[in-house]
């Protein structure tokens, strides 16, 4: 029988696989089993790794179809529950972003309301929580996992396994006393309270850290005139951060915009299309020339400004940070933060923003098309102004970076490209080293985010021999789930996937592993990220899976 399906992880991407699969007309067995105590919410949004001051970065209107929307969902809970979170009932809207703890709450709903659905249609489901997958192995017809459960390990037989992991992160984050190797779990960062407190990463994921210790430090209250300021409690006097990162800039204010996204017209899917057809060979520079047309085609004025006409997929980056570079960046955030709510309460998007931010996804199409030397050259400077517009942060987000500034409690540290980092004779925190000078630290997170993950980091034992994939201190093999005859896939170390994320290589065995864990799709998808990233990917993996067992089974349709 070929309908045996697993799911490893029950986050987002796990949640809107089974939600998939379960419109199957065709019976189905499905196991989903999950690492942690609580199925039903994922890395992003678990208690103990969130802090309740730690911010999502999607509002309700953007999150892809589920049995209700976040705010239906808010708009039931009680009054207790809204205060819990500082939730103003009477401006619940689709537009506002919420803690990621709410967001959690609400992904667990759903994905009950989801799992009874799917048995409701006569499918069988079983739900493992605190059940975590320690290694895969490939058969011929099926695939065999081995799972650790509170009472020790079994083995399991599947036709198909779907890999919904998710964010990669260390369990113990503090690898050195004061030194956090990543924001989560956030509950580790409270000890960060006095002195000192360097932050690598000025992006969402710094806020996230910033804002954890900073509510453990203080509180964020309204002054009479309604405005947002910081108070240190008693014994965290001393508390003081800095954020840094190369340029040394905040991002933006989240921007109003239509949504869903309208269509590009310039640099469209068919355009970019017909130019990966015609060969890899000068793909990044035609397709940069579409993204400029789309600009001008915008916002005229905008292209007039940065002298866009001249500019090339080298330095289209340079001219784009350019206005924000020589402003303090709280300054600049100000101002932002000022034009942002300004086009909000006029519903006003700015053109070429929207242009920007609707031509990423397009455009992430070429990637995996583009030659070795377009390929550094996309990743030098091209590919971080499309991740600064759809990376922008929520409003309440700024005015907290401005209301720590204002008590003079952060700064922001431009490191430049070349800095380094040590602990060299410290018994607590870091040393960061850069061009005009050195900064010392109490206590440092590394808070730069989810890195791209290589095949070579899996962590299934099995499945790295049956692949031919040595350990990562070795250098990249080319057998297996390393593509044969791809240079990019041994530059990257990416796992050579086909349009269904199956890997190829496998031979003679089963390639029905669906590998859609967002960390290990990074190196060919670099804009893959959030929920709607992780809906598109269970929508791929549940087709391929429901079209081959509908080629497999013998049908006995469900009733309705």
């Amino acid at each position: 029988m070929g309908g045996r399906v697993c799911i490893i992880g029950s986050g987002p991407t796990g949640i809107f696989t089974l939600q998939r699969l379960g419109r199957s007309e065709i019976p189905l067995s499905i196991t989903l089993f999950e690492a942690e105590a609580q199925a039903g919410k994922g890395t992003p949004y678990l208690p103990g790794n969130n802090d309740p001051a730690m911010l999502s970065n999607i509002p309700s209107i953007e999150i892809p179809p589920l049995p209700e929307t976040l705010v239906d969902w808010l708009n039931r809970r009680n009054d207790d529950y809204l205060d819990s979170f500082a939730i103003i009932r009477s401006r619940i809207n689709g537009r506002q972003f919420y803690p990621r703890l709410v967001l959690g709450d609400y992904l667990q709903d759903q994905f009950q309301t989801i799992v009874r659905q799917v048995r409701a249609r006569g499918h069988a489901v079983d739900i493992r929580a605190g059940h975590r997958v320690s290694d895969i192995a490939l058969g011929l017809d099926e695939i065999r996992l081995s799972v650790i459960e509170p009472g020790g390990e079994f083995g399991a037989v599947f036709d198909h396994v779907v890999m919904a992991t998710g964010h990669n992160w260390a369990e113990d984050t503090q690898v050195a006393p004061g030194y956090f190797a990543s924001p989560w779990p956030a509950a580790a960062l409270k000890s960060a309270c006095s002195g000192r407190l360097g932050i690598l990463g000025t992006s969402l994921s710094g806020i996230d850290a910033l804002m954890t210790v900073a509510t453990a430090c203080g509180a964020f209250v309204h002054d009479e005139a309604g405005a947002l300021q910081f108070q240190a409690s008693s014994g965290s006097e001393d508390f003081h951060a800095v954020m840094m990162s190369r340029k040394g800039l905040l991002p933006e204010a989240d921007f109003y915009c239509p949504l869903p996204y309208l269509a590009p017209r310039i640099c469209t899917e068919e355009a970019v299309a017909a130019e990966i057809a015609r060969g890899s060979h000068g793909l990044l520079d035609r397709v940069f020339e579409l993204f400029r047309q789309e600009i001008v085609a915008a916002d005229a004025d905008y292209a007039a400004e940065i002298g866009l006409h001249d500019l090339t997929a080298d330095t289209f980056a340079e001219a784009y940070y350019g206005r924000r570079s020589d402003v303090d960046p709280f300054a600049w955030a100000g101002a932002n933060l000022a034009e942002a709510e300004h086009n909000v309460r006029l519903r006003y998007t700015v053109p070429w923003r929207y242009a920007i931010l609707i031509t990423h996804e397009v455009i992430e199409r070429a990637i995996r098309h583009l030659d070795t030397e377009d390929l550094k050259r996309f990743n030098r400077s091209f590919k971080s102004i499309f991740v600064d517009e759809y990376a922008t942060v929520p409003h309440l987000s700024i005015k907290r970076l401005l209301a720590l500034h204002n008590a003079g409690r952060l700064d922001i540290l431009r490191l430049g490209e070349d800095y380094d980092i040590d602990r060299d004779g410290l018994a607590r925190g870091a040393r960061v080293r850069f061009a005009s000078g050195e900064e010392l630290f109490d206590s440092f997170i590394d808070a730069t985010g989810q890195t791209a993950l290589s095949a070579r980091d899996l962590p299934f034992p099995t499945l790295l021999q049956q692949g031919g994939i040595k350990p990562a201190a070795t250098p990249y093999p080319t057998r297996g789930l390393i593509s044969d005859d791809a240079a990019r896939m041994k530059r990257t170390g990416g796992m050579d996937l086909d349009d269904c994320y199956r890997p190829r290589g496998t031979g003679l065995l089963s390639n029905r592993l669906y590998c859609i864990a967002i960390p290990f799709l990074l190196h060919k998808h670099p804009f893959v990220q959030g929920m709607t990233s992780a809906a598109e990917l269970a929508e791929t993996a549940a087709d391929a899976i429901l079209a081959d067992v509908a080629g497999t089974v013998t049908p006995q349709r469900l009733t309705a």
